[in-house]
């Protein structure tokens, strides 16, 4: 494959080498990358000059990037076993996340993160989840009937919710029952569609479908039903209410949504640039426009009375300045690991602290 593109959408190329691989990918709105490969590592070039280096171990279909060196200068680790499992996580401040897979499965057993708190999960021998316990020591069960099916959740807090099923050969749920002994009850077209839900209180609702599976019409009780009408890409172009007032969509060569009318006229509207980017919003005849960098992020936002926020980002996308309408600035400083730790606002200066499981508490205000 030299090129593809996507109907609305920029063409997007791709240069090989004499080994057949990627070289170059070429975006003309937006990020370009270059790849360079050796022995044992990949560095990989974006058109902003941004530089990630991965390296790797092993060889074959075991080969696996075991130290990330990121755009400013951090560096992130992964450890894996003798047959390509993840077993380890080292992030950019030096702290390791550890994960215990079963031996034949596979599965993961046990995680432990940085600060020594641990989750742990059991299976049966269809490798189906039967328990989890996390480092609060609060415990999720599930039980499986002999067909492999879901007949009972217990939650952390200990509310119990069942399944009942009536088809030997459907995985799907006949009866519900939660732990107040509330009991819904669905069925099933042979294709797998919802076709009516009986609430406890013995309402039904109705669903029609298309020959597409999609949801054509809703029906309640007393007669009240909304209807929806799709075009032939599947585009959602219609609702209307149970009011009779009816709702209509505008979509875009791409499948963007361009446009919502209301059932009284009015109109909002989204304009998008090539890559599916709104660029430029209308909601009750007010217009607000947004700009983009090559990277896709957002850098100026106009407002519907024609005034400006600007934004800048680091290396790594976190946003770091915000200038508003009002020509204020807000500054944001981040940690290794992306943590806010520091945030700037005129005069007032308020720092971020975390604990071990990196839960924010007691922020600090200065000013």
């Amino acid at each position: 494959m030299v090129a593809h593109r996507h109907t609305g959408r920029p063409e997007i190329r791709y240069r090989y080498d004499s080994d057949g691989r990627v070289t170059e990918q070429l975006n003309p709105a937006g990020l370009s990358y270059t790849y360079q490969y050796e022995k044992d590592h990949i560095t990989i070039t974006d058109s902003l000059d941004r530089r990630e280096v991965l390296h790797t171990q092993g060889e074959g279909g075991l080969k696996r990037v075991v130290k990330k060196e990121h755009a400013d200068g951090s560096v992130t680790q992964s450890q894996f076993d003798a047959v390509g499992r993840l077993k380890a996580q080292t992030d950019a401040a030096g702290r390791t996340t550890e994960y215990s897979p079963d031996v034949v499965t596979g599965l993961i057993t046990r995680i432990t993160t940085p600060d020594g708190r641990a989750s742990a999960f059991y299976y049966n021998h269809h490798s189906q989840l039967t328990s989890a316990t996390g480092p609060d020591g609060l415990e999720l069960r599930r039980e499986y009937d002999e067909s492999g099916r879901l007949i009972q959740e217990t939650a952390h807090n200990g509310d119990i919710t069942r399944y009942r099923y009536d088809n030997p050969h459907s995985d799907l749920p006949c009866a519900t029952e939660d732990a107040t002994g509330s009991r819904k009850t669905m069925t099933w077209s042979r294709y797998g569609q919802l076709l009516t839900v009986t609430d406890c209180s013995g309402y039904v609702t109705r669903y029609d479908h298309d020959r597409f599976g999609q949801v054509t019409a809703v029906h309640r009780e007393e007669g009240l039903s909304q209807y929806r009408a799709y075009d032939s890409r599947g585009q959602l172009i219609a609702v209307k209410d149970m009011q009779g007032h009816e709702t209509r969509y505008e979509y875009n060569a791409a499948g963007d949504l361009t446009a919502v009318i209301a059932p009284d006229g009015s109109r909002n509207g989204t304009q998008y640039d090539a890559w599916g980017k709104a660029i430029r919003t209308t909601q009750g005849g007010l217009t607000r426009s947004m700009e983009y960098d090559a990277a896709g992020r957002v850098i100026r936002l106009t407002s519907e009375n024609g005034s400006h926020t600007t934004f800048r980002y680091d290396v790594l996308d976190r946003l770091i300045q915000e200038t508003g309408f009002d020509g204020r600035t807000q500054r944001y400083h981040h940690d290794l690991t992306g943590k806010l730790i520091r945030s700037e606002d005129e005069g007032l200066v308020t720092h971020w602290h975390y604990d071990e499981a990196d839960r924010p508490h007691s922020p600090h205000r200065e000013g």
